[in-house]
């Protein structure tokens, strides 16, 4: 399956050359290392059918994925950042949706976490990368727009990490990279998350998922109209999510590479997807979202074994939500009913 079309990886590749540091060596070009290195991440290829395919040795396909990977590593200060980082314009998945605006006018993107396998070996440190599952994993966290480009990730938490200590760790350690919402705006978040001054989560012990509400009766009060709306704009995170493991198969099945290498693995793979998500509006993945709102890329079955559940970390004492917010997601779920 292709992961960008050909204008794509020769554009990647002029970029990667000039701009990144990539280099060609006497018997490997910078194409076919680009190359390799995507073949790998796209197919979670090993290191011998690397070889076969490509008709290198053992060393040289390992030691070009890494040039490649260092580059793309650059790429990402410059890739997974917001496009407007103001946040001055209501986007269209917002400002076309009669249910969703005005209402949801300042909301600028989403936040939510997903488990990404992880190669952990046997040692103290292992026991903080299990959760629930029993599998190794991080938790990852992702900052997203409504094109489904990440616009910030957190990588590299243990999988026993709660959702909401990851997130209060990326606000608290990462204060000039994290994209803070200004005054007045806030992100979308799941149930697990407190409602706070710029997060706002839904109304939790009522029907949420888009699925609850297509296989049931139609949203009634003003508390379950507020979860309907929220939800549909917060699934642009499942999405994103679903795009970004179908192209880059890699996610699902980490190798035993260091802990290093699959977190840089994992920004690669982001990066990836934003530039792919840039500079090809033909893509069939993204295309795909675009013609169905309700579409969710699904796993490979050859994958389905490894999947994690999203519930994978370890409980935790929810933090408290902020009476403002709170306030104002009532206003807001009222405002919406009266709307209806």
């Amino acid at each position: 399956m292709l992961r960008m079309n050909a204008n794509v990886f020769f554009d990647l590749h002029d970029k990667l050359v000039a701009e990144y540091g990539l280099k060609e060596t006497c018997f490997v070009t910078t194409y076919e290392s680009l190359a390799m290195f995507s073949w790998t991440l796209g197919g979670c290829e090993s290191n011998r059918r690397t070889q076969n395919r490509f008709k290198h040795g053992a060393d040289t396909v390992h030691r070009k994925f890494h040039e490649v990977l260092q580059c793309v590593v650059k790429m990402s200060s410059h890739y997974i950042r917001p496009q407007d980082p103001n946040f001055h314009i209501v986007h269209d998945r917002i400002k076309c949706d009669k249910r969703a605006y005005p209402h949801l006018k300042d909301c600028i993107g989403a936040i939510d976490g997903t488990h990404i396998r992880a190669s952990i070996p046997e040692g103290p440190s292992k026991i903080r990368y299990i959760g629930r599952t029993g599998a190794t994993t991080q938790n990852v966290m992702g900052v997203y727009d409504f094109d489904m480009h990440f616009t910030y990730a957190s990588i590299g938490q243990p999988g026993s990490m709660h959702d909401t200590s990851v997130l209060f760790h990326a606000i608290e350690n990462d204060k000039a990279t994290f994209p803070h919402p200004p005054k007045g705006k806030y992100y979308l978040v799941d149930a697990v998350y407190p409602n706070r001054d710029g997060y706002l989560a839904p109304y939790k012990g009522e029907r949420y998922h888009v699925p609850d509400f297509q296989r049931g009766a139609p949203p009634t009060t003003p508390v379950e109209k507020f979860n309907r709306i929220h939800s549909s704009k917060r699934n642009t995170i499942e999405r994103t999510f679903g795009v970004w493991k179908m192209k880059w198969q890699i996610l699902l099945k980490m190798p035993n590479y260091s802990i290093q290498t699959q977190k840089m693995i994992i920004a690669a793979t982001m990066t990836l997807h934003n530039y792919v998500r840039l500079h090809d509006k033909e893509d069939i993945h993204f295309l795909r979202c675009e013609t169905d709102p309700d579409y969710v890329p699904t796993i490979p079955e050859r994958y389905k074994k490894y999947v994690i559940p999203p519930n994978a970390s370890d409980s935790s004492t929810p933090a408290e939500s902020g009476p403002n917010m709170d306030l104002f997601r009532h206003e807001l779920a009222t405002a919406i009913a009266l709307s209806w």
